[in-house]
């Protein structure tokens, strides 16, 4: 009987082993110090110092090499600016190549706005290229972009968590159990690429982990 109790128990463990998730967490000063993310010119990254947060900013999109995502949570540190139609920042995933991805990201200068229509546009999913904002603005109003909850301010860093599973997109800010956007992937691929993302100016991240 004690036997078959410890092989009932074993059984358990393994079973919840398969079952959890592994985190990596990536030090982003050292991943663009040592080449190991994908970047050009255009992308004016460098390190910024920042106690605690191993931060750099830049601008496009920088991947991370030999590194890629089918389901799981990534979790970043992200810092915008509060310069209207100039700050777009958050993460590219799913990629096959640099210009089929889908990205969810956080304009900044809406957190606060006096509109509360074009405050729900502080964070957005797109599924490129196909995808843009624009056509889901007006297909889907509504839909694909909401405010946040809760509201951080423009210029601070805030803490983004975006969960992956089975085509759907969950995003959560600062730590809430409250959901700021949960839609589907509208793109075919459910695996691919991870990657730094940033329109307009030169925009900061830190404390990167996923978890798969």
């Amino acid at each position: 009987m004690a036997r078959k109790s410890l092989f009932t128990l074993l059984l358990f463990a393994v079973a919840c082993s398969a079952g959890a998730q592994t985190t990596k967490n990536y030090n982003l000063v050292h991943l663009l110090k040592t080449d190991k993310l994908r970047i050009d010119t255009s992308n004016h990254a460098k390190v910024i110092d920042v106690p605690g947060k191993h931060a750099i900013t830049l601008k496009n999109i920088a991947w991370l090499k030999k590194t890629s995502l089918k389901n799981g949570t990534i979790d970043v540190d992200l810092r915008g600016k509060d310069v209207f139609l100039q700050s777009f920042l958050g993460i590219a995933f799913h990629a096959t190549d640099g210009k089929h991805y889908d990205v969810i990201f956080f304009r900044p200068f809406r957190f606060h706005h006096a509109d509360t229509a074009t405050r729900r546009w502080s964070v957005q999913y797109m599924g490129m290229p196909d995808h843009d904002y624009d056509k889901l603005r007006k297909a889907h109003p509504g839909v694909y972009e909401n405010y946040i909850n809760p509201v951080p301010d423009a210029t601070d860093w805030f803490h983004a968590t975006i969960i992956l599973k089975g085509g759907w997109i969950t995003v959560y800010v600062n730590h809430s159990p409250t959901p700021s956007l949960k839609i589907q992937s509208l793109n075919i691929a459910r695996d691919g690429m991870i990657g730094l993302w940033a329109d307009g100016l030169t925009e900061d991240f830190a404390n990167l982990s996923i978890s798969q």
